[in-house]
């Protein structure tokens, strides 16, 4: 499981000459809310548009670095093209709170979790209450459902099905635990 927090600032490695062709800034969502890029840091020349990287051109996504095929997979976007980002798009996921369909608040987005073998479908979500709370009672993990057509991604906030939170769990020292049970 990828948190993307960890992704960001990670340096992108085209494979076949070893060359860094820059930094993981942030990445890009799809209408559905799927990850569909990586947008790397770019220099002033870039004030309209910015440098990026589908998906599907991302060989491996490690622990340090991410590895493309080559240095022609690095494209240049214009910024209204990247509307949905994880934390500087016009629509970004994080600190987006997270509310049941009954209006409880369960948190905001601390960071977003999806399965880099599965897909690019957003898994969970790790969520704070902010720093004190966060230092008092830890993070939580929520889930996706498996029916993720019961969770909508909007602009503003992003809406769960009643009863969810009963599927969340504290944000363990380890990744690994993250993510067994299942909703």
């Amino acid at each position: 499981m990828i948190r993307l927090q960890h992704m960001i600032g990670l340096p992108v490695i085209e494979i076949s000459r070893g060359k860094r062709v820059g930094y993981v800034k942030d990445v890009w969502f799809n209408e559905h809310w799927q990850l569909d890029g990586i947008v790397l840091e770019a220099g002033r020349r870039f004030l309209t548009a910015m440098k990026t990287v589908r998906w599907m051109d991302v060989l491996i996504c490690g622990g340090d670095a991410v590895l493309i095929m080559s240095e022609a997979s690095v494209r240049k976007m214009e910024v209204i093209e990247v509307l949905r980002t994880f934390h500087s798009g016009l629509v970004h996921l994080k600190d987006l709170p997270i509310v049941t369909d009954r209006g409880e608040q369960l948190g905001r987005v601390s960071d977003v979790y999806f399965e880099d073998l599965l897909g690019t479908q957003i898994v969970g979500f790790e969520l704070t209450d902010g720093f004190i709370a966060d230092l008092m009672e830890g993070r939580k993990w929520l889930p996706i459902p498996q029916d993720s057509d019961l969770v909508l991604l909007g602009e503003n906030a992003i809406i769960v099905p009643a009863g969810i939170e009963a599927f969340m769990e504290p944000v363990a020292a380890s990744d690994s635990d993250i993510g067994r049970n299942e909703i």
